[in-house]
């Protein structure tokens, strides 16, 4: 059986193009065209990947995609938009989204995000390591996937957390900014994505003590980023 993709999306001809083209790479492709059988499909259903437009009729792309993570869900979800402004992109990351694509965009883009999501998702979501690890008052528990600071949970997203981990993992090391998306996103090609940029500055909202001057999740100019616990 093939990966089984929904495709949320209210522009009648972008709908059957992508569930055609999807079709033809050997996935299963369900779609609703708007956003209220969008969200029971996402609610009732069981998919690997999640295609989600922003704007949609009835309910939004952001209202779905958080509402399936308030139930414990972590499908895959790439948000899909010509809203192209990064505080739309950050709003749909804080919503729980693990990417976001603008139109107009190249088939072939997606869909090597949505390839890197599935390679993502497949992994195994326990550390090599230990099983906890603590930082100034932030606790991680790896097999609970639970964070907490100063003992009160903090809410992660499945991508958050991964990259939480990964940095944790190579504490010390700098990291280049294509290694994070290769190893947390799946990413096996170079994809101009800011991605990574916001989901390094939502950790520092939610884990530093003072996100402006982090001292945990550090940045290296001109490489990537450093974990030092």
């Amino acid at each position: 059986m093939g990966k089984r993709i929904l495709v949320v999306e209210d522009e009648p001809g972008l709908r059957l193009t992508l569930c055609d083209r999807l079709r033809s790479e050997g996935y299963e492709v369900e779609n609703a065209a708007e956003g209220q059988s969008g969200l029971a499909l996402a609610l009732d259903g069981e998919f690997d990947t999640i295609i989600l437009d922003v704007m949609l009729p009835n309910i939004s792309g952001f209202d779905i995609c958080r509402r399936v993570r308030q139930k414990g869900r972590n499908t895959p979800i790439l948000m899909l938009s010509a809203r192209g402004e990064v505080v739309d992109k950050v709003a749909g990351l804080q919503f729980g989204a693990d990417d976001y694509v603008s139109k107009p965009f190249e088939f072939a883009e997606l869909l090597a995000r949505i390839e890197a999501l599935l390679r993502r998702a497949a992994l195994p979501t326990a550390p090599p390591g230990a099983a906890e690890y603590t930082f100034g008052d932030i606790h991680v528990d790896f097999k609970r996937t639970e964070v907490t600071r100063g003992g009160q949970p903090v809410s992660l997203s499945a991508r958050e957390f991964h990259l939480l981990r990964y940095l944790i993992e190579h504490r010390d090391e700098t990291l280049d900014r294509d290694v994070l998306l290769k190893e947390v996103w799946g990413y096996t090609a170079a994809i101009p994505t800011r991605t990574l940029d916001v989901h390094v500055a939502w950790l520092r909202q939610k884990l530093e003590p003072n996100p402006k001057t982090p001292v945990y999740i550090l940045t290296v100019r001109g490489f990537g980023y450093k974990f030092e616990g």
